[in-house]
């Protein structure tokens, strides 16, 4: 998961930064309130983490004026303000959850994570798509029932794709997910990283569950379309051929 932390103070952010990507997640960060609501106008993030003590503008502004630009993104607050008045005024505003400092790193993290479900529609840790479980707490994979072994960019991008099962990624949307603009190599990479999570997951029996959209990008695709993955290819400016009628005598039936 990508998140989003704009604090302020350099020495706590640089140690959540760290605990963060320990915990295999991907972190940008900044100080100003104003660039955080520009980055997320720009940005695809599925947490941010937000002190309401800035330097520029108040924590409260960012989430007031992310939520006026229709910006849905989780907004969980970790901050100093300890008084039920500061709390009941975030969450009157938009924001999603509020943890204070002095805070429990494995707390942090769980939220991060029950947040981030919430949002996309998942309500379990363990997310299933067909005969294939991932499990977002322990960053494990398994096709029926049985471990897949995947490299740490392969399960960043198949985690990407069951969180948003049904949307078409572009290979902008893998390159920040996995590097977050910080010495990405060339799109292509991309292309290489989904053959080779493609063949893993073929090879232990999970078929087709991946789609390339041409021109757009990638799709995961749910159990329906992984035994007709023929629906999500037809282009949509084709006409879709009409269904051809049974010849089976009614009396058969």
């Amino acid at each position: 998961m990508r998140i989003l932390l704009v604090d302020n103070d350099l020495q706590s952010s640089n140690n959540l930064t760290l605990m963060l990507r320990t915990a295999s997640f991907m972190v940008d960060h900044t100080t100003s309130g104003e660039e955080a609501i520009d980055m997320l106008r720009h940005y695809d993030y599925d947490v941010v983490v937000l002190e309401l003590l800035l330097e520029d503008i108040e924590g409260y502004e960012v989430i007031r004026r992310a939520r006026a630009a229709k910006i849905t993104t989780p907004i969980i607050i970790l901050s100093g303000l300890l008084r039920p008045q500061a709390k009941i005024k975030a969450f009157s505003l938009g924001a999603d959850d509020y943890l204070t400092k002095p805070y429990d790193t494995g707390e942090l993290v769980a939220r991060l994570q029950a947040v981030a479900r919430r949002f996309r529609g998942f309500s379990e840790p363990r997310l299933t798509i067909g005969n294939l479980e991932l499990d977002l707490n322990s960053k494990n994979v398994s096709i029926n029932s049985q471990p897949l072994y995947l490299t740490g960019k392969e399960y960043a991008i198949l985690e990407l794709l069951v969180i948003r099962k049904g949307s078409v990624l572009t290979k902008d949307a893998f390159l920040n997910h996995l590097y977050g603009g910080i010495d990405e190599p060339e799109m292509k990479i991309i292309d290489v990283f989904i053959c080779k999570l493609r063949r893993k997951l073929q090879k232990a029996g999970a078929q087709n569950l991946i789609t390339t959209v041409w021109g757009r990008g990638y799709v995961l695709q749910n159990e329906l379309s992984t035994t007709l993955p023929h629906i999500k290819k037809i282009p949509n400016h084709f006409p879709q051929t009409p269904p051809l009628q049974s010849t089976t005598s009614p009396a058969l039936i």
